[in-house]
């Protein structure tokens, strides 16, 4: 999960590289031509105004060079998509900044599934590679509350990184990449006279776990305070619930699969009549687990609840001690029909490339099954409505290297004490985090038992959390767009 999803001052000298870099894969282009496209020129900023209902609004698209101080070497062009409702006090707006995760995607899904002013259908029916990459105007965008400001991190989009081997190893580490994109958030305020506007974050997934390490990174060390986080499908705290041999990704999955085996029968599922599983996962579940593989009671008990609950095969689940990887899950989920699951939403499926084999080697069906028409849409896009061509360049909506080669640090990642400290810091900031109740990438559950370990500072409000029908990319449906769209204008008023 780690590959899909204080400050290093961009004012100070990078520091060596301080690892043996690993050897390029085979089908990579070689080191010459990859050097001749990143240092093609990049065209200029460019400015276009469009019409969103009776809304208009302008869309410059471009890039923020961000600079070393001591010496002035350019480290890095990061690519910026910015769009800004004409007509209004632009000192009193809010101004969103967006990022998605990884590490190593641009900002696409967010842009063209939720809040952009134009849409990409996303959902079950057009996930696969050769669906029509159509925009139409999106009913629910975001513009008419704030304005949008999508950021693709370096080796994204179009970003490309400069520097060297070191800046590259720097800003594919947690820490780099948290101050690089704090930096080019000051830089687009103070190049665009933002220093008034409310100032926000949103982020999904990897971008959702960035949002308060960028918001306490801006507090403390770049100088603008933050009203408001929004976290989408986030992940707190990869330490606690990713350990090799611990137990809690079972406790926290355990509400999502019974969560899409019901909705694969046709059951109406919410957060609310999902109590009494969640009460059973965190009790009498997590309790026998704790017995351990050798106490026969217990698995007995855990696997007679835990195949009445999902529907797996009760010998199925004995011969696993209750213990359910979520590749077998979400196969066995579509076992008679020779599918498999999507890890992004479990009630999403595609056909098994193996239906005989004992491991599968599937492609995820909502998240590469979206790939194709999400770059095709985003190249026409900055070609078509904004005139801003990038001759030559491939637009990276995935970078597989930042992915491969991310530094997660020493002693796992977590932004629970960067929320943590960004909360108490600032009476005012606002946080609304949200999830879908059939992912099984980033369990609803999980950011939920993390939240019941903090403390209110003030108004319990401050910090919403909402889930709706769908898995990671919850905005591919419909209504669970709006309902998203809703929550966030209340956190904006």
């Amino acid at each position: 999960m780690r590959a899909h999803l204080a400050c290093f001052a961009l004012l100070m000298l990078i520091a060596p590289l301080t690892a043996q870099e690993a050897n390029p894969p085979a089908r990579e282009r070689p080191a010459a031509a990859q050097t001749t496209e990143r240092l093609k020129p990049l065209p200029p900023n460019a400015t276009t105004q469009h019409r969103l209902g009776d809304m208009a609004f302008a869309a410059t698209a471009g890039t923020i060079r961000i600079f070393e101080l001591q010496q002035g070497t350019a480290l890095a062009d990061i690519g910026v998509l910015a769009f800004t409702r004409e007509g209004t006090n632009a000192a009193e707006r809010p101004v969103t900044f967006v990022f998605n995760g990884g590490p190593g995607y641009a900002s696409a899904w967010l842009n063209l599934g939720a809040l952009g002013p134009w849409r990409l259908r996303m959902d079950e029916a057009a996930a696969f590679p050769s669906a029509a990459p159509t925009l139409t105007d999106n009913a629910e965008s975001w513009l008419p509350f704030t304005d949008l400001v999508f950021i693709d991190p370096p080796a994204t989009g179009y970003s490309r990184i400069l520097g060297g081997d070191d800046v590259r190893k720097r800003f594919f580490s947690v820490d780099g990449d948290i101050d690089v994109l704090a930096a080019t958030i000051r830089r687009w305020i103070e190049e665009n006279h933002r220093t008034a506007s409310p100032k926000y974050i949103a982020g999904e997934s990897y971008g959702g776990f960035r949002a308060p390490k960028i918001a306490h990174a801006l507090q403390t060390d770049q100088g603008y305070g933050v009203a408001g986080l929004v976290m989408i499908s986030p992940v707190l705290d990869f330490s606690r619930f990713n350990a090799r041999n611990g137990l809690m990704d079972h406790v926290a999955r355990l509400p999502v699969y019974v969560a899409a085996a019901r909705t694969l029968r046709g059951e109406n599922v919410t957060r609310e009549n999902l109590g009494e599983v969640e009460d059973y996962a965190r009790g009498a579940f997590l309790q026998d687990l704790m017995r351990g593989v050798k106490d026969t009671s217990a698995l007995d008990r855990l696997s007679e609840r835990v195949s009445t609950l999902t529907g797996l095969d009760r010998d199925l689940v004995r011969r696993h001690a209750g213990r359910i990887p979520s590749t077998l899950f979400l196969r066995e989920l579509y076992r008679g029909e020779a599918r498999i699951g999507s890890a992004y939403d479990a009630t999403v499926s595609g056909f098994d490339p193996s239906p005989f084999s004992q491991s599968h080697g599937s492609d995820d069906q909502m998240r590469l099954g979206l790939h194709a028409p999400i770059v095709s849409a985003m190249v026409g896009l900055y070609r078509d409505k904004l005139n801003w061509s990038v001759e030559g360049a491939r637009y990276a909506f995935m970078s597989e290297q930042a992915s491969r080669q991310w530094d997660w640090g020493r002693g796992g990642a977590e932004a629970v004490s960067d929320l943590r400290q960004a909360l108490a810091l600032d009476p005012h900031l606002r946080v609304l985090i949200a999830h879908g109740l059939t992912d099984v990438v980033t369990p609803y559950l999980e950011t939920q038992m993390v939240l019941d370990q903090m403390p209110d500072y003030g108004a319990p409000e401050r910090v919403r959390f909402m889930t709706y029908a769908g898995g990671h990319m919850f905005y591919s449906r419909d209504e669970a767009r709006k309902m998203f769209r809703d929550d966030a204008r209340a956190l904006y008023r």
